[in-house]
Parts: C-alpha cells; sequence; structure tokens
C-alpha cells in the first residue's frame, strides 16, 4: 500500500465507502427503501380512495409501511446522528412490523380480507419486506461511528 503524495486524497477504507451514499450497499438499501416507499404510498393512496371500506386496516397498514420505508430511505441519504436515528428506528418498525403482521395475516386471515405488504411476511413482494429491514440493519450495525478496528487475532 502506498501512501499519498501531498495533494493526493487518502485510500478510504472499506466501512467509509460502504458508509458514502454514493456506492455500494448504502446506495442499493436507498434504491429498494426508495421504491418500496414510492409503491406502498401509491397503492395504498389508490386502495384508501377507491375502496377503503373493504378492508380499512390493511389498507392503512400499507400506507404504514410506505411511510416506514420512507423514512428508512431518508434515515439513509441524510448524515448525522439524528439521521441515523431515523434509520435505525425506521428498520426496527418494519421488522417488528412485517413479523407481525405476516403472523397476524397468516393465522387470522378475517383480520386481513385484503394484503398488505407486510401480509405473510411480504410473499406478494418476493418476500423483500422481510429482508429488507434485516439488511438495513445490518448495515446501520456494521457502519456505526463507535465501532472498534478488528485487530487480527495473532497468538490465540
Amino acid at each position: 500500500m502506498t501512501t499519498p503524495t501531498a495533494g493526493e486524497p487518502a485510500a478510504a477504507t472499506s466501512d467509509e465507502r460502504a458508509a458514502d451514499p454514493n456506492s455500494g450497499p448504502r446506495r442499493v438499501l436507498i434504491a429498494l427503501y426508495a421504491i418500496f416507499a414510492l409503491a406502498a404510498i401509491s397503492r395504498a393512496a389508490v386502495q384508501i380512495s377507491t375502496k377503503f371500506d373493504e378492508a380499512p386496516l390493511a389498507y392503512s397498514l400499507s400506507l404504514f409501511s410506505g411511510l416506514v420505508y420512507l423514512a428508512a430511505a431518508t434515515g439513509l441519504i441524510l448524515r448525522g446522528p439524528v439521521a441515523r436515528g431515523i434509520a435505525w428506528a425506521a428498520c426496527s418498525i418494519e421488522l417488528l412490523g412485517v413479523l407481525v403482521i405476516g403472523i397476524l395475516s397468516i393465522f387470522d386471515s378475517n383480520a386481513f380480507p385484503h394484503d398488505t405488504v407486510w401480509s405473510r411476511f411480504g410473499s406478494g413482494y418476493v418476500f423483500i419486506p422481510v429482508i429488507l429491514p434485516v439488511l438495513g440493519l445490518w448495515f446501520l450495525f456494521h457502519t456505526r461511528a463507535d465501532r472498534a478496528p478488528t485487530e487480527p487475532a495473532v497468538g490465540r
């Protein structure tokens, strides 16, 4: 590894690259959350405005999930501890929501006569709704600022 000369930027570590909103995993997460926010909010808006009386709980939960996706995307896009807190909260709420709604939609189908984004753990969306918060929380955990650098286990 060469050291940078005057005027050259130092090479970014893998953690710095991962935390950069314009590279790798963070960019993919932002894109997925933005797509899901747009899809869920749009779908819920149409359902609420045209047939809300058929399944008010399901359609309201779909709108809520879209707002959670929007919060997660916003938290991942912005910088700073408040933005990270928003991302942590949104991903945690999303995981809890998809697990609870997923279980309820399987065992109490009468409560959900129409699907939500989180019904049956997101089966209507190729299970991405149950995978996405796990990836989001994993990313946030592995890019936290207080993470101590790992040292090789020499002599153990």
